[in-house]
Parts: C-alpha cells; structure tokens; sequence
C-alpha cells in the first residue's frame, strides 16, 4: 500500500507554516507517504515556503501548475503521484488529518475505487461553517443528489481519497476551478465504480482566507453538473 497525498496552493505561505509541519508529524503514522504540493502560479512566498520544509524530507515535493487553475493543478498532482492512492486535501487544514488514516484504511479493505467522506451524515462534525454557505451547500448538494438518484450528498467538498487507477481513466478532467471537486466524485458514481461513504469532520479555516468565491463559482458547478449529467445519458443509452 502507498498513498499520496495531494495539495494545491495558491498564496498559502503563512498556512503552510502550520499545515506542514503537521503533515510532517502526520508521516509517522503511515510509511510510504508521499506529500504533493500542487504550486498555483502563487505570488507570495509559498514555494520558498515548501522548499524549506523539503530539506531532508524526501517524501515532499513540489510541483507547478502547467495551466492556472484548481481543475489543472488537480490534474497535475494525480499525474506527478507515484503512489497507488491519491487523497485530495486543502491547505488549510479544514479536514481532518486523523480522517485521512480513516480513508487509506477503508479504501484498502475492500479495493474501493475511493472512499466519499460526508461532512452531513450520522458521527460526521462541522464546526463554525457560514450559515449562507451552509444554506447553499445543502440546497446544492440536494438538487445534485436528486438529479443523480445518487445516495451521496457531499459532492462538493474536495476531501476525498480515490485509487491513482481509477482517476487516470476519469481524466481528463474538464472542469477548472473548485468545481472539479464536483465532477471527481460524479464521474465516480454514474461511471459505477466501487465506491464507500463515510463521516467525516471539518472545521472553519483559521488563517488566511479562502478561495471560494460563491457569486464565481455558480454558473461552473452548474456547468459541471451537466457536464457530467450529459455523460451519464449518453452511458445509459449505450446499454
């Protein structure tokens, strides 16, 4: 078994400086880790950041993203991984490190093609999320859910563990910013690969501030959405 795990940052520099030593203390507790920063075309000192963390720590690396995006830096990690599993995972410490155990445990029992972590399910916690976000998620992730038949409600967090196999014959990926983080799990789900959901935690950055932009980002999950929507018809139609 072997897992990288993948991170895309963009202007992180003062994260960074909690988030990886953390990732560091992290590497004991599973041995063939790999930690794969996704560099996104970043303005302030985070790659000088990672590169001082990087000194007699073979198992981090850095990479830059060919095209600037979320959906490309994505992209470029699961290629850059050498590992058997890839596990998504933000910056800013929101998810829980102890859940990415949880997931690399789970996904091996079974040969899963990935793990689908909930932060809306019975024994998941969530703690100081924004209630108009929270409101729009939930609707979202509903409607999503609804138009899919699917049992899975979380689609758009980008926590996720998935086997390095299955995302290459998913690629390549056509979305380009947070909302690759809706298609991941969607071509998952009506491509029926072996998938398990289970509870997860999340908590409210402390530092720095985030990417997501709701008023952006609408219209490109909806695009997704359909996107994906389209696949699943035409999938359907060749049985």
């Amino acid at each position: 078994m072997s897992l990288s795990i993948v991170i895309p940052v963009h202007n992180e520099e003062h994260q960074l400086k909690i988030t990886i030593p953390k990732l560091i203390h992290f590497k004991k507790k599973i041995n063939n880790l790999e930690i794969i920063f996704v560099n996104d075309f970043s303005t302030d000192n985070t790659k000088e950041t990672i590169l001082k963390y990087m000194k007699n720590k073979k198992f981090i690396k850095i990479v830059k993203n060919k095209k600037k995006g979320l959906g490309s830096a994505i992209n470029c990690g699961i290629v850059a991984s050498k590992k058997e599993y890839i596990c998504i995972f933000m910056a800013d410490l929101s998810d829980d490190l102890n859940d990415v155990k949880r997931y690399y445990s789970e996904i091996s029992k079974k040969n899963y093609d990935a793990i689908l972590g909930s932060r809306f399910i019975r024994k998941s916690s969530v703690k100081n999320y924004p209630l108009f976000k929270f409101i729009l998620n939930r609707l979202f992730n509903i409607f999503v859910k609804f138009i899919f038949l699917s049992d899975y409600n979380d689609f758009t967090n980008g926590f996720k563990i998935y086997k390095k196999k299955t995302l290459i014959k998913i690629l390549p990926i056509f979305s380009k910013h947070f909302n690759v983080f809706l298609e991941l799990p969607l071509k998952i789900i009506i491509r029926k690969y072996k998938y398990k959901i289970i509870p997860i935690s999340w908590k409210k950055r402390n530092k720095g501030i985030s990417k997501f932009k709701i008023n952006e980002l609408g219209p490109l999950y909806m695009s997704t959405m359909f996107y994906c929507l389209r696949e699943k018809i035409h999938l359907n139609k060749k049985k």
